[in-house]
C-alpha cells in the first residue's frame, strides 16, 4: 500500500493510500518516517492501527489537563474508566514531561481556592486528600498560604453574617465558629478574629424583647409569647426559662 497524500487533520494526519486510508499521529508518523510514496506494509499498518489506540487515549488525556490541572488520581480514575490498556505508558509519559505533577497540582489548586473562594484551608487539605496527594505535598501547600488573606476571608465572612442573622450574643457567636469550622477554617485562627468582634449581650437583647411584649401581654400569655420569641432568636430553653424566673 503505496502513501498517495497526507493531510493535517487536528491532532491526527489522514494517509490517503492507493487503496484506503489511515487517521494517524506525528509521532507514529515520524517514529515510521511515513512519507509520500512510501509503502506500507500490512504488518505496518497494523501496527499503525494498534499505537493509534495509545494516542487516542494520551491526547484525550492532554484536552483534559488543558482545561484544568488534575491530579494523578483524577487522570487514574479517567483512563480506567475509559477501558485504557496502556493507562500506566501514558502516566509515565505524561510524568516525565511535567503533565501530571501532584505538587504543582496542589499549589495551583490552593491557589485558586484561596484566590477565588472563601474556602478555609481545612476543607482544601480535605479536598487534596481525596484527590490522594500525598501529606507531605498537603502540609507543605497548607503551610504555605498567606496567613493575611485567612484573616481578610475571616473577616469578611464574619461581618457578613452579623448583618444578615437573626441571632445575638454568644448565640451568634457560636454559629459563627460552627459555620466557619464548616468552611475549612482551624478553631485558633477563629477565636483571633472573634475577639475583634462587639457582639451584643445576651440579657440586654433578652429585656429589649420582653419590654416590647409585656406592653400587649401579661400572664401566662406574655411568658408563651416570650418564650417562642426568645427561641425564634437562637437563645437556649435553659437561657430562657432562667431569664423567665428572674424577671417574670
Amino acid at each position: 500500500m503505496q502513501i498517495e497524500k497526507i493531510l493535517k487533520k487536528g491532532h491526527k494526519y489522514r494517509i490517503l493510500l492507493k487503496v484506503g486510508s489511515i487517521d494517524t499521529y506525528e509521532e507514529i508518523i515520524l517514529k515510521y518516517n511515513l512519507l509520500y510514496k512510501k509503502d506500507i506494509s500490512s504488518d505496518l499498518f497494523n501496527t499503525i492501527l494498534n499505537e493509534n489506540k495509545f494516542y487516542d487515549s494520551y491526547y484525550k488525556v492532554l484536552d483534559l489537563i488543558n482545561r484544568k490541572l488534575r491530579s494523578k488520581f483524577e487522570i487514574e480514575n479517567y483512563l480506567n474508566k475509559q477501558n485504557c490498556p496502556n493507562s500506566d505508558k501514558i502516566i509515565s509519559k505524561l510524568e516525565s514531561i511535567g503533565l501530571i505533577n501532584d505538587e504543582r497540582f496542589a499549589k495551583a489548586y490552593t491557589n485558586d481556592k484561596i484566590n477565588l473562594s472563601l474556602d478555609g484551608p481545612e476543607k482544601i487539605r480535605h479536598n487534596l486528600e481525596k484527590l490522594k496527594v500525598d501529606n507531605t505535598i498537603i502540609d507543605n501547600v497548607i503551610e504555605e498560604i498567606d496567613k493575611n488573606t485567612i484573616n481578610e476571608h475571616l473577616n469578611k465572612l464574619i461581618n457578613k453574617k452579623i448583618k444578615t442573622s437573626k441571632y445575638t450574643g454568644n448565640v451568634l457567636k457560636n454559629k459563627l465558629k460552627v459555620y466557619l469550622v464548616n468552611l475549612g477554617y482551624n478553631y485558633s485562627d477563629i477565636n483571633r478574629a472573634l475577639e475583634n468582634i462587639t457582639f451584643n449581650d445576651l440579657s440586654s437583647e433578652m429585656i429589649k424583647i420582653y419590654n416590647k411584649l409585656k406592653v400587649k401581654y401579661e400572664g401566662n400569655t406574655l411568658k408563651l409569647k416570650l418564650k417562642q420569641k426568645l427561641y425564634s432568636k437562637g437563645f437556649s430553653l435553659e437561657e430562657i426559662n432562667n431569664f423567665i424566673s428572674e424577671n417574670l
